[in-house]
């Protein structure tokens, strides 16, 4: 039986934080959740734009259907039915060309296969070819997978370069946030794995899709709403210095402040940039921080423009191809989330793997931007910004580079009340939201299982 007078804390109030702390707090927990910062949600936030009076995020995201865990965090915060799925794309060249991406049914094999305006039939052949090779090589991965870039599978399993430049070069990209001349195979490989198993399980094809709602509404709001009703205490602005181990238990959390909060079970949800100090006192401390720093740090830099004008986008997000090779998507806010029009139309740019572009000034990257889309939509040529924000993040994710796949922890430590969570840790994903949530169910089985 549990004993309610068990003290659970979580440190973190990212995702994998709130999906821990909501989670204990469905089991009847006594929970405490520690955040640093002012507010929760982590990397992961909606901000405010005053001049058009709209709340745009700090970055966009797209999901998978595959993402269980992510759709059972969603079920209990009260907002699983802010995803849309659609059924399909659109790929732009700076020549004016497009095509259109099925993204669901018979059509998505078409995609799979070559949807490149030059591709011929024996492009598509050999697409389809090189298709079912990564399919086979990543349920039944080579052993030297781990040593190889996402580029260097793809050239040994014969893509053609028209199917490579239409859809899995920016897929990779997408994945990993690294350009595929750096990014793990491995990394990829495992990801497409996952995605197979759960097709052929559950006899339907992982597609992506998108919330209709800001970050803040889709991740945070719902997750205060359970804290007030269940009685778990947020604290904020506050800092965790080292986690309390005594006699192989937990006991409490030291304070920067010098306190100490009292803690029966912990769930450490930080970044890996920021583990550091926290496990001083856990016996495998020093090999899980060399993991931490050998992960590294990847940035991403997404930019919201607000223009004066549509750009006559036709999908909800549109992949530009042939560019510079540092956007990954453009993202039309008015049709994902029928935001009004009065004031500006919204358009969100990511740039994953923005390796140079993090140390541009903002005023550089919003006219880099600009000048890229004009090269897409002839719309742009005359359109004016009536309000930009650029958020650089510099530690946006960890690296997923050759020679890190195997440097992820599991969730499980030597302390049996101490669990680890956090898109960084060892799951079945790359560095995603199901990433950070699937950690978090998985640290939240470990504590509980502690009881009786």
């Amino acid at each position: 039986m549990p004993d309610d007078d068990r003290r659970f804390v979580v440190i973190g109030g990212g995702l994998a934080g709130l999906a821990s702390a909501v989670w204990l707090a469905e089991a009847g927990r006594d929970v405490t959740l520690l955040e640093r910062r002012g507010q929760l949600g982590g990397r992961t936030h909606a901000m405010r734009a005053d001049l058009v009076d709209d709340v745009p995020d700090n970055g966009q995201h797209v999901v998978a259907s595959g993402y269980r865990n992510l759709w059972r965090y969603l079920t209990s915060v009260g907002t699983r039915q802010y995803i849309e799925f659609p059924k399909r794309s659109t790929l732009r060249w700076p020549d004016g060309r497009k095509t259109t991406v099925q993204t669901s049914g018979i059509g998505a094999l078409r995609t799979l296969f070559g949807v490149h305006p030059d591709a011929g039939v024996l492009d598509r052949l050999r697409a389809a070819r090189a298709t079912i090779r990564l399919g086979v090589q990543a349920l039944r991965q080579p052993a030297d997978l781990a040593d190889l870039t996402t580029e260097q599978w793809f050239e040994r399993v014969g893509m053609p370069a028209t199917a490579r430049e239409a859809l899995w070069d920016w897929l990779a990209l997408g994945i990993a946030a690294e350009p595929v001349s750096r990014e793990s195979a491995r990394v990829f490989a495992n990801v497409l794995a996952t995605g197979i198993r759960l097709g052929l399980r559950h006899r339907v094809p992982v597609t992506i899709g998108y919330p209709t709602v800001d970050l803040g509404t889709l991740y945070i709001s719902g997750a205060v709403k359970v804290f007030e009703e269940r009685g778990v205490t947020v604290r904020y602005r506050t800092v965790a210095r080292r986690i309390v181990i005594e006699d192989g238990a937990v006991t409490g959390v030291l304070l920067a402040d010098g306190t100490t909060v009292p803690a029966d079970a912990v769930i450490c949800a930080v970044p890996n940039s920021a583990i550091g100090g926290l496990l001083d006192d856990l016996p495998e401390h020093a090999e899980i921080y060399a993991a931490a720093d050998k992960l590294g740090y990847t940035p991403i830099v997404s930019t919201n423009l607000y223009l004066d004008r549509p750009l006559g986008t036709e999908s909800a997000f549109e992949g530009l191809i042939g560019g510079t090779g540092i956007i990954d998507e453009v993202f039309d806010r008015q049709i994902m989330h029928g935001r009004r029009t009065d004031r500006a139309w919204l358009y969100c740019l990511t740039t994953s793997g923005a390796y140079e572009q993090i140390h541009k000034s903002n005023d550089e990257i919003v006219d880099e931007q600009l000048a890229l889309l004009r090269r897409y939509y002839p719309a742009a040529v005359d359109a004016k910004v009536v309000q930009a924000q650029v958020v650089k993040m510099p530690k946006a994710t960890f690296s997923q580079v050759v020679g890190t796949d195997a440097l992820r922890p599991p969730q499980r430590t030597s302390v049996p009340s101490l669990a680890l969570a956090g898109d960084w840790t060892a799951t079945d994903w790359s560095a995603t939201m199901e990433s950070a949530v699937q950690s978090a169910a998985r640290a939240v089985d470990l504590v509980l299982s502690t009881e009786g």
